[in-house]
């Protein structure tokens, strides 16, 4: 592969947004309100040419096409300061498995080594690296938050987005029962083990009714699709929205799961 060619590069931190392929495909706004959160925080935000990173079929067991998709991930994203993710499992395949996929090539290893530590979840760059202590957002109610298994036992990501929720106007944070248990969503797992995943989404959803909040919020929309799948199927009237929406004051877009005529006002 031939290294494409960069501009001059910017004085601001030069960030490198990897959209990811949910976000793409099913909520761009997620991918919009990044984009807003990382250019009011001062960064210059570019969104490359890019592909899957790689974590279904690394968790399908097919290592060969993993490689590729890291190869083709690690030359898109080459030269940027940064690299940040508005998900917590694709941030985390980068940065906790892609070395592992290179153990007998040095060349690429040392590739692989340089962009897991320039990966970063949004909330997480935003706080840990940026020093963000509030942002310019606005959000009328209660909301909960499911801490993302990935995000949370891999990037150690909990303190930061609650931190950045504390800061928009008019919200109010009330925590679930068990927020920090999977929602039985697993990328493949899900498809694997539908009844086992069914049965964890289902405890998941009876803590977020009982939390009383109207809204529920995460950092990965595999979950949120996962968790707006099963309470839309029970009847559960709880709008559920990625956290960046809210933190950019970016929430004109119906909840995800829902049809515009049928978004909860």
């Amino acid at each position: 592969m031939s290294a494409m060619p960069f501009p001059a590069r910017p004085e601001k931190p030069w960030v490198g947004l990897f959209v990811t392929c949910l976000v793409d495909l099913m909520r761009p706004s997620v991918g919009f309100a990044a984009v807003k959160l990382l250019e009011d925080a001062g960064c210059t935000v570019e969104a490359p040419v890019q592909t899957c990173c790689g974590q279904p079929a690394y968790n399908s067991g097919d290592r060969g096409t993993t490689r590729d998709l890291a190869m083709r991930m690690i030359e898109a994203f080459q030269g940027y300061d940064y690299v940040v993710a508005p998900s917590g499992s694709c941030a985390g395949m980068i940065k906790a498995h892609y070395r592992e996929l290179f153990e007998e090539d040095p060349n690429w290893r040392a590739k692989a080594d340089a962009l897991a530590t320039r990966t970063y979840e949004l909330t997480s760059f935003l706080v840990d690296v940026l020093g963000v202590t509030k942002v310019d957002a606005s959000f009328n109610g209660a909301v909960t938050y499911h801490d993302s298994c990935s995000g949370l036992r891999e990037l150690k990501v909990k303190t930061q987005p609650r931190r950045l929720l504390a800061s928009v106007e008019g919200l109010t944070l009330v925590e679930m029962k068990d927020s920090d248990v999977c929602c039985g969503f697993g990328g493949t797992f899900a498809v694997k083990y539908s009844d086992i995943s069914g049965a964890i989404v289902e405890a998941k959803a009876k803590n977020i009714e009982e939390s009383r909040a109207p809204t529920v919020l995460a950092g990965d929309l595999g979950c949120l699709m996962n968790m707006a799948g099963k309470l839309s199927r029970d009847g559960r009237p709880v709008q559920v929205r990625h956290v960046a929406e809210v933190l950019a004051g970016m929430t004109d877009e119906p909840p995800i799961g829902a049809a515009k005529a049928d978004a909860i006002k």
